[in-house]
């Protein structure tokens, strides 16, 4: 054992085995705390997900390693140039995640939470490991226990409404949702050569495609009673 540690020591005097050690550290952490946050960004099905989370992580904490090194072998260079250059180049990866799809826009907590990771990536990077953990812990319960403060314990429903004018009726729809209390996420005309089965099993030509945040099965009842009395819908099926 004694001779496993003095070995282990005389490597860690190595500045190169110390500096590749350390990297290798720092790289491994960040890929775990972007991982963390990337997890719940995919089980929500948002399209940057557990790799790409994972993946600026590192990216970032790669390039304050980077700036550490040069700034180490090159005196006067200033060790947070690079890092600058993340914080704003990462804006244009997180606008590739904002769409708009009906009248709803989404993905902008998943181009935050982007720009986020990429802040931690550059925390441990630089070997501040408080601020790492910290910001992933508050990063992860912002995206958890925020998010479901802020839908007040709803449930996320998806409905296919067979409507005879989608563009009218669109407008109509989205008013019951707000009346009856949900949260609306998104809505979107479909056709059937999306091959949905609502189609086949409707015998309809056009639907939309519904995503809310309905709180309980009153809400969810006055939902349904506000469709079906709601002149150009034909039918609908509710997606738990």
């Amino acid at each position: 054992m004694e001779s496993l540690k003095q070995l282990f020591w005389q490597a860690w005097a190595d500045e190169q085995v110390r500096m590749t050690l350390e990297t290798l550290l720092k790289l491994g952490v960040a890929a775990l705390l972007g991982g963390v946050i990337g997890s719940e960004r995919q089980h929500s099905h948002r399209a940057a997900g557990l790799r790409t989370h994972m993946l600026v992580a590192v990216g970032a904490a790669l390039v304050m390693c980077t700036s550490v090194y040069v700034t180490g072998r090159y005196a006067g260079q200033d060790v947070m140039r690079l890092g600058a250059q993340v914080i704003s180049g990462i804006g244009f990866l997180g606008a590739g995640t904002i769409l708009r799809e009906g009248f709803s826009v989404k993905g902008l907590t998943t181009a935050a939470s982007l720009w986020a990771v990429a802040c931690v990536g550059l925390a441990v990077g630089i070997g501040f490991w408080p601020g790492a953990l910290i910001g992933t812990a508050v990063i992860y319960f912002t995206l958890n226990a925020v998010k479901k403060v802020a839908v007040r314990r709803s449930s996320v429903r998806t409905f296919y409404i067979g409507v005879s004018d989608a563009y009218h009726v669109s407008e109509k729809v989205a008013e019951i949702f707000r009346a009856c209390g949900a949260k609306l996420r998104s809505i979107e005309i479909i056709f059937p050569e999306e091959g949905n089965e609502f189609f086949v099993k409707k015998e309809i030509s056009k639907a939309l495609k519904v995503m809310a945040y309905v709180g309980g099965e009153h809400d969810l009842a006055l939902i349904r009673e506000s469709l079906l009395g709601l002149e150009g819908v034909l039918d609908f099926d509710l997606e738990y």
